[in-house]
């Protein structure tokens, strides 16, 4: 049986790092009273995460016309939390699986994360064989409200955002010094 750490709602869930830009670390954090849980993840994952919770509640907002099910279509401004990830952050685990669902009977998006293991990681030669992934030690299980999880995706974009900027030519980041960019022949190109 796995460990569960989960948040049904919790009172604050949020996308956040720690570091500076090009070398930051980036983390989920839920946290119910004194109860607080750190999940590190890459930047993509991140972005992926808060593209998808978007598009769920859109699918949501479409496909019900029942009145009863509220999905806002932007974050209500109450919810939104600039403030830095709570402290102390210690790493529960580094995310590697992540499942993203709907519940209907209380009007909840359900996130589930699962550790990063070696053994669930499949070789482009391994896709067409019957693959069992193993069964997780622990998993971080978020429920929220459609208005907490516009407000998480918001927060995850300008946590996304405030990273390095992006070269207008090859959208690979710029550092302080420059880089030396692909698409204009290896030229240093400054940040804009």
């Amino acid at each position: 049986m796995p460990i569960v750490h989960g948040f049904d709602p919790p009172e604050r869930f949020v996308a956040g790092t720690v570091g500076e830009p090009g070398e930051r670390t980036f983390f989920l954090q839920a946290r119910t009273g004194v109860r607080l849980t750190s999940i590190a993840l890459e930047k993509q994952q991140v972005a992926a995460l808060a593209q998808r919770v978007d598009e769920l509640l859109d699918e949501v907002m479409s496909s019900t016309d029942d009145g009863q099910t509220l999905v806002p279509a932007v974050a209500p401004l109450a919810l939104d939390d600039t403030e830095p990830l709570e402290q102390p952050i210690e790493e529960e685990f580094r995310a590697g699986t992540m499942t993203l669902s709907w519940d209907p009977s209380d009007d909840r998006v359900v996130i589930e994360v699962f550790p990063y293991t070696e053994a669930a990681v499949v070789s482009p030669d391994q896709v067409d064989e019957d693959f069992e992934e193993p069964e997780p030690e622990e998993v971080f299980l978020v429920r929220l409200t459609a208005a907490a999880a516009r407000s998480f995706v918001k927060r995850a974009e300008q946590v996304l955002e405030a990273g390095r900027p992006s070269c207008p030519f090859c959208g690979n980041p710029i550092d302080p010094e420059g880089h030396l960019c692909v698409r204009a022949n290896g030229f240093r190109r400054r940040e804009p």
